[in-house]
């Protein structure tokens, strides 16, 4: 049996040679935490806020002869003299509590032994029937509620792992470790899984609807700043522009037309080799001049940087003297093989070491020197898992720790660089588009898409629970490639379908997108490319429907900016399960495929091939037909019409009806 110890606000529990130590972490919240080792350590990687005090309400701590509570407002933490956690809301309910396999086997928290003199650890939850599980980032397993799921705790391309549990039982919860592992939603037992740790920590805390939970977290891992306005529009992207000519081209066009663009993007291969993080000149002459006639368009110029370096960079050899680069455990220090300029295959490439903060400064000074200074503020930070090929995490030696301990703040921390560098020279609008983060990332001006996700309907499906779940994992700015990333012709009727069918869930999501690389196209290389992918590229009907589209988007966007502000303020996302804004009703936990957008918008995307129409539930209340102004009732499964031009959308409150959608042809006028 152990003992207990207090320690100001703290409640210490040691028994053999494991220490737990709880503690009040912000309202109604408890930070928990773990060792082997003798005490308790505060200089390890995490996703809470650098500095935040241990602070709340605070409560009592009762020690008794065979357990010991501490209280902080409406979360209780108990721990018997065995050291078995167990945590109860307000009224006494049990909320989550640790569980013993078996009575012969090993304890509820197993740790072995790993390399570097840290353990492998796992947790054991007991698991309850109708339990629903939230958040953990964004994955492509196409479930909105996660329980019966195993999520591997990893970074990858279009699978980016946050470890925040949002639970329809009242609770949130943050596996705050860094690095690789994984968790199990069963329907015997939760399992939290970390493959390498110098102690285990997680934070709880308890509120009666989910939208405090979302308040919560983000009060102790950070809100987003304010997106700034100009991010609310447009934005045309593909595989890739390849000169300055060909991308201004483009923008005039766009102009000519009379449409309306906010951003257009400078893929990779720009550069001349992975690591120089400057313009090929031969393709990219004039970048002052190319970037002064985009703002006398009104339109920003965001451009890719990656985090790789070619061994034959300018860079390299003083990066890896330096110590900057990321190193490997065995082997050459290399990690990712890709195309680069002058190559013919594949070229070993090393990565930057984010975790450092003198790479983090000699990375920006690069980005300063040779994109910056032209007048470019606006960062696409791709390929910032960072990318593994062969995927050994156990292989990496980061600054900051082995892999396995600490791989996954990667992104978080090289947005991070590149924050603070902009704020450094005075920015203050900061977005950086990531293909990737971590806990915390949002605090960093963070905008993640979702990845190289293939042009199928299914696809398009597996968006929505997609970025609900990573909204309700603190990261608000949330977006995808319209049409999807690759396998797109843009000749196919069925792609078509599906172009105009994406556009009309872009409308709707925090950040309205296009790209991909289209068909027919170059698939490899240095020079890849693809076909066009601009909006009047993928047939005339298609093209007069995406163009009012794009104006529904301009008339929506001080309502978009509204739920920024939400966002900002409150870390509540603009794009929304239903269950977020309808806790009290039961059918609104069970609704994958639709959401809310704010508090007024409910919109139903259309996820089939050939459908017009489709069944969706309309939560409780009074709503207007979006396109007609049509009255209609909520709290109930109706049938809605969805012919191609039109998808099911749903207003409340103050939103105004759209209108029928080829009347909108400006942000606030009539066609002609």
């Amino acid at each position: 049996m152990g003992v207990f110890t207090r320690d100001d606000q703290a409640l210490e529990w040691r028994g053999g040679h494991e220490t737990v130590r709880i503690e009040p972490w912000g309202p109604d919240s408890l930070r928990v935490r773990g060792t082997l080792w003798e005490k308790i350590r505060d200089d390890q990687p995490g996703a809470l806020v650098p500095g935040s005090p241990a602070t709340g309400a605070g409560g009592p701590i009762e020690i008794g002869d065979g357990s010991a509570r501490l209280t902080n407002g409406g979360l209780t933490a108990e721990i018997s003299a065995a050291g078995q956690l167990r945590f109860t809301d307000a009224a006494g309910t049990e909320l989550l509590a640790e569980t013993t396999p078996h009575f012969t086997g090993p304890p509820t928290r197993r740790y072995s032994s790993a390399a570097g003199g840290m353990h492998r650890f796992e947790v054991q939850f007991g698991a309850r029937d109708g339990e629903r599980f939230y958040g953990l980032g964004q994955h492509q397993h196409g479930r909105l509620d996660q329980k019966g799921a195993v999520v591997e705790l990893i970074q990858r391309n279009t699978e980016v792992s946050i470890p925040f549990l949002l639970s329809s039982r009242g609770y949130g919860f943050l596996w705050n470790h860094p690095g690789i592992g994984r968790v199990e939603l069963g329907t015997t037992a939760t399992r939290w899984v970390s493959e390498a740790t110098r102690q285990w920590d997680y934070w709880i805390t308890a509120a009666a609807e989910p939208a405090a939970l979302v308040r919560a977290y983000t009060g102790v891992t950070g809100r987003a700043p304010l997106l700034p306005q100009w991010a609310s529009g447009f934005w045309q992207c593909k595989l890739r522009y390849k000169t300055q000519d060909e991308l201004l081209a483009v923008a005039r066009e766009y102009k000519r037309r009379g449409l309306p663009v906010s951003v257009i993007v400078i893929d990779y291969f720009h550069w001349t080799r992975q690591g120089d993080w400057k313009f090929d000149p031969d393709e990219w002459p004039d970048p002052a001049a190319m970037v002064a006639e985009l703002d006398q368009l009104g339109i920003k110029l965001m451009v890719s940087i990656w985090p790789t370096v070619n061994p034959a960079s300018e860079n390299y050899a003083e990066m890896a003297d330096l110590g900057l680069l990321v190193a490997n455990e065995r082997g050459l220090g290399l990690q990712l093989a890709i195309w680069d300029r002058g190559s013919t295959a594949r070229v070993p490439m090393a990565f930057y070491d984010a975790t450092n903060p003198r790479a983090r400064d000699y990375i920006w000074s690069k980005v300063r020197g040779n994109y910056l200074k032209y007048g470019i503020r606006t960062w696409w930070l791709d390929a910032c898992e960072p990318e593994l090929v062969p995927d050994q995490p156990d292989n990496l030696r980061y600054h900051i720790g082995p892999g396995l301990e600490v791989g996954n703040a990667y992104p978080m921390l090289h947005a991070r660089g590149f924050y603070e560098g902009m704020l450094a020279e005075g920015e203050q609008e900061i977005v950086l588009l990531c293909r990737s983060a971590w806990a915390g990332s949002q605090r960093y001006g963070a905008l993640v898409w979702s990845g190289d996700i293939d042009s199928t309907f299914e696809d398009l499906r597996r968006q929505i629970p997609a970025g609900l779940n990573i909204g309700l994992s603190g990261i608000p700015w949330w977006t995808t490639d319209i049409g999807g990333f690759k396998g797109g012709d843009i000749n196919s009727p069925s792609f078509r379908e599906l172009i105009v069918r994406w556009f009309q869930f872009g409308v709707f999501c925090p950040v309205f997108r296009l790209h991909g690389i289209r068909q027919p196209g170059t698939l490899v290389g240095s020079e890849q490319t693809g076909a066009a992918n601009e909006v009047w590229a993928f047939g005339d009907a298609e093209y007069e429907i995406i163009r009012h589209l794009m104006f529904l988007r301009e008339r929506l966007r001080p309502y978009v900016m509204d739920q920024m502000t939400v966002a900002h303020e409150t870390g509540l996302p603009p794009m929304r399960p239903l269950f977020l804004n309808f806790p009290a009703d039961p059918a609104c936990w069970e609704v994958e495929d639709q959401f809310m957008f704010g508090d007024d918008i409910m919109v139903a995307p259309v996820i089939t091939e050939g459908a017009r129409e489709r069944e969706l539930y309309l939560p409780p209340g009074s709503w207007r037909d979006a396109w007609t102004g049509e009255p209609v009732e909520g709290g109930r499964r109706i049938t809605a019409p969805a012919p191609l031009e039109l998808i099911p959308v749903y207003v409340r409150g103050n939103v105004s009806p759209f209108g029928p959608l080829g009347s909108i042809s400006s942000a606030g006028g009539e066609s002609a």
